[in-house]
Parts: structure tokens; C-alpha cells; sequence
């Protein structure tokens, strides 16, 4: 199968819901993304590693992983996002020490974090893609070179998403819809939300 290599587009944060983040990702030559949602801590992590200004008075977990692996002569070829099951995404880490190559398996945010402090390249699988990638209009795709980024691009407020109640009553043509307005306003986490839902009913 072949590998895609993706790139960060954003985080964006739900007030709607305690804790939840939208890690979102985009194939480097096409017009699909791929949100992802995560825990605050590692949502803060990845900001804050793509910050390179920013360096914390104390290392985080992840920073601690980058030391120790450093030290080691650990290095990090790649992440691969490898899985997607019940809308849970499963990852690993290709590692390489003295010319040993070992696979680990690892959350998606825990590789993505990663990642971003050893600058390893991130793939991910067509198959995931077209499963649960979600297509973007050409004039709406931002380039990681393009972006400014900084805690405020990084971090947007997501609007209020439907209750469980009214998604139940509408029909696919209509989840369509609001697929295609939450990617039109940037909405990634709600995006990701309808797309699960509309893969649950394909089923």
C-alpha cells in the first residue's frame, strides 16, 4: 500500500466540550484532511513543540522522550498512522539505533508530538485516507510554509456542535451538507464528527 506524507494544518479547541481537541492533518500533495481528535495535553504539546520560540521552564513528557532518545542515539525515521477502528486512529514509530530498525506502537497524538520535535516526516495509508480524509477546496488549502504560526492561528474557537438527538433525525444528504459547511468554515472537530457519523450509517 502506498504512503502519504502529511503535513500540521492546525489545532482547534472545543468549548463545548471539556478537554476536546482537533488535531488537524493534510496530505502534502492533494486537498484532503484528516482531523483527529486529542487529549489537552498532547493538543498543548504539539502547539507548544511548533512553537519554536516557546520552550517551557520544565520539560514535558515528550520533550523528556526527545532527550533520552538523543542521549541513546535514538533517532525517529518516521511516524505512520496505520489503523483507523470505531474512529480511534492507530499509530507507530519507525526507529532506528546503530543501524537497528524497530517498530513501536504508540497513540497518534503521542507520534504526532513526537514528531514535530525530531522532525520526522508523518505517512499515513490511502485507504485511511479515503476512509476518513475529508476533501478541501483548492482556494481554501493553507501551506504549512504560508502559515503564520503561532498559539492564536494554532488554537480556534470551534463552534457548537448538534446533539446526538438531532443528528439521529437527518438524513445522510443532509449530514452531507453540514459536512461540507463545517469544512468550509475551518470547523475540523465537528467535521470529523459528521464524517464518523456518515461512515456509521454507510456501514
Amino acid at each position: 500500500m502506498n504512503l502519504i506524507k502529511l503535513t500540521i494544518k492546525g489545532i482547534s479547541y472545543s468549548q463545548t466540550q471539556s478537554g476536546a481537541y482537533a488535531l488537524v492533518l493534510s496530505e502534502m500533495d492533494g486537498t484532503r484532511t484528516l482531523p483527529i481528535i486529542i487529549g489537552a495535553f498532547e493538543a498543548q504539546s504539539i502547539a507548544i513543540a511548533l512553537e519554536k520560540e516557546i520552550r517551557p521552564p520544565r520539560p514535558l513528557t515528550h520533550d523528556l522522550f526527545k532527550t533520552f532518545a538523543d542521549r541513546y542515539l535514538i533517532t525517529i525515521k518516521q511516524v505512520i498512522i496505520h489503523k483507523l477502528v470505531d474512529g480511534v486512529f492507530f499509530s507507530s514509530l519507525i526507529c532506528e539505533r546503530s543501524g537497528r530498525e524497530e517498530v513501536i506502537d504508540t497513540r497518534t497524538s503521542d507520534a504526532i508530538a513526537l514528531a514535530v520535535r525530531f522532525e520526522t516526516p508523518i505517512y499515513t495509508y490511502e485507504t485511511i485516507l479515503d476512509k476518513a480524509g475529508i476533501y478541501l477546496k483548492i482556494e481554501e488549502e493553507v501551506s504549512l510554509e504560508e502559515a503564520d504560526f503561532n498559539n492564536d492561528d494554532l488554537v480556534s474557537e470551534v463552534l457548537s456542535e448538534p446533539s446526538k438527538e438531532q443528528e439521529n433525525e437527518k438524513s445522510l444528504k443532509e449530514l452531507y451538507i453540514e459536512l461540507d459547511d463545517a469544512v468550509a468554515s475551518e470547523n475540523y472537530e465537528l467535521a470529523a464528527k459528521i464524517r464518523d457519523e456518515i461512515s456509521k450509517r454507510s456501514k
